[in-house]
């Protein structure tokens, strides 16, 4: 009797036709995932600074932080929001700001403890890394010559060795997002302030990715170089390039 020994399988032939179609299909499928990705980051970004927007108008209606005891409150870091430091608080002594002690977190907090993870850029400053974007927050300095400089969050949360103004931390505050790693996570820069202003920028030159964001001022247009919080912002409709040189424009979504 004659059996036929040969065992079911694909042949070579089969097994390229089957990686080909593979090929064809990720080649397709593969740019329209991270397009999808890319946009999803964008949007949450956009998300979350307005969401930042409302947690510190939530924090300075409270007063929970009032560093000269003038009974108007004060906007805060990330690290203070999520209460993952102290805030800051009014020193009788030094008649000053000073740092607040284990009494002084917020509880509970205005924004996700997520915010409290806040790592430190390429400069030392501090930054929060969510779904794909770094988020910056400034506040400002005491106003000299009629220029407002700015404070940086530490790069363990909260304040640093400067503090930030009493009285021009009740006015000023600024926030940027930038992509963690730019056409992969995200391309835009979005920006919004203490008047809810949200711009953006196309960033396709990469300028801003992994830990170097935006300085203080690249949305602000002061036409003088840079350096002032307190300035006019760099929208196009207003006929003004910013001082990072870059055109930021109102945020459509």
């Amino acid at each position: 009797m004659k059996r036929n020994t040969r065992e079911a399988g694909f042949t070579l032939i089969e097994l390229m036709i089957v990686v080909a179609i593979i090929a064809i299909i990720a080649a397709i499928a593969i740019p329209k995932l991270m397009s999808a990705r890319i946009s999803a980051n964008e949007n949450a970004a956009v998300a979350t600074l307005r969401s930042i927007a409302s947690a510190q108008a939530q924090l300075e209606s409270s007063v929970a932080i009032d560093t000269d005891a003038d009974g108007g409150g004060e906007f805060g870091f990330f690290g203070e929001l999520s209460g993952a430091v102290p805030m800051r608080v009014y020193d009788p002594v030094a008649d000053a700001p000073g740092a607040g002690g284990a009494a002084d977190v917020l509880d509970p907090p205005i924004l996700s403890t997520g915010f409290g993870d806040v790592e430190a850029d390429a400069g030392g400053e501090g930054i929060v890394e969510r779904q794909g974007y770094y988020f910056k927050m400034f506040l400002p300095d005491a106003t000299v010559g009629g220029v407002t400089p700015e404070v940086a969050e530490a790069g363990t949360g909260g304040t640093g060795a400067t503090f930030p103004s009493s009285d021009d931390a009740e006015i000023l505050w600024a926030c940027y997002a930038w992509p963690v790693d730019a056409e992969k996570t995200g391309n835009r820069c979005f920006f919004i302030n203490q008047e809810g202003d949200l711009l953006q920028y196309d960033n396709r030159d990469e300028q801003y990715e992994l830990l170097t964001g935006p300085p203080f001022d690249a949305a602000f247009s002061d036409n003088t170089g840079g350096g002032d919080m307190g300035t006019d912002l760099g929208i196009t409709a207003m006929g003004f390039t910013a001082n990072d040189g870059n055109v930021w424009t109102v945020v459509g979504n």
